[in-house]
């Protein structure tokens, strides 16, 4: 049985997710290579590709193995459990299951914001810069629940979080650390690579600069396609 890996991110209309996304998966088929694993890696994304991702699953599994039998993995490469992850891609491995056949093992590994080493990344992070106070800035979720493990994460980092498309905002969070006399602040955007988002982020931290000149912003950089990323993401293939 031939063993293979698909690797799902959310999709951008932004080319430099699909660039990072690429650089990752060959970071992947290095970490396996140098443990003499034997695997085949792809990227898909969920949303804004001509094809829905159990289209792309069916046609990654047909054009790496042919008509061989195949143990598929399918990596969310999510940091939070909304509904993404929770409904709509186990919706489209059902899919793909049911038109692949028996002869195709696929099986939905858990989403990378689960790994307990993201903690440590981010810490490492947030070490590279000097600052009194910290912010974790992420997309943000309206499904139940699906802040607990970023909250958790934030606390156990001394940081505080913003969402940006749910409460409390980097400006809400940014203000109240001012209001309590914190003049550096470290802001860290919790996205997977650097894109529309982010540069968004980039501009709210440049107008609030701008508007408190006497406060020292520090806006680190997303997590990127890196070999410390690689390695969490070979642990949840391996899970």
């Amino acid at each position: 049985m031939v063993s293979a890996c698909l690797l799902v991110s959310h999709g951008s209309r932004d080319p430099r997710p699909e660039v990072a996304m690429q650089e990752l998966a060959k970071l992947v088929i290095e970490q396996a290579r140098s443990l003499e694993v034997g695997i085949r890696v792809g990227t898909a994304c969920l949303e804004l590709k001509p094809e829905p991702l159990h289209k792309q699953i069916i046609k990654f599994v047909r054009n790496s193995v042919g008509w061989q039998k195949v143990y598929l993995k399918v990596v969310p490469l999510f940091l939070l459990s909304g509904v993404h992850v929770m409904d709509d891609i186990p919706n489209e491995v059902r899919l793909a299951r049911a038109a692949l056949g028996e002869d195709i093992l696929i099986e939905l590994q858990p989403h990378l914001g689960s790994h307990s080493g993201l903690e440590n990344f981010l810490a490492k992070q947030f070490t590279a810069t000097k600052a009194t106070a910290r912010i974790l800035v992420a997309h943000g979720s309206r499904r139940p629940g699906s802040q607990i493990r970023v909250e958790a994460i934030a606390k156990n980092l001394d940081a505080v979080t913003a969402y940006w498309s749910v409460p409390p905002s980097l400006e809400v969070q940014v203000k109240e650390l001012i209001d309590v006399g914190h003049r550096q602040i470290a802001i860290l955007p919790y996205f997977l690579f650097a894109g529309g988002i982010t540069d968004a982020i980039a501009q709210v931290t440049e107008k609030l600069q701008l508007q408190f000149p006497g406060v020292d912003l520090q806006l680190a950089e997303p997590l990127g396609a890196s070999a410390q990323l690689a390695d969490l993401v070979w642990d949840l293939i391996q899970e």
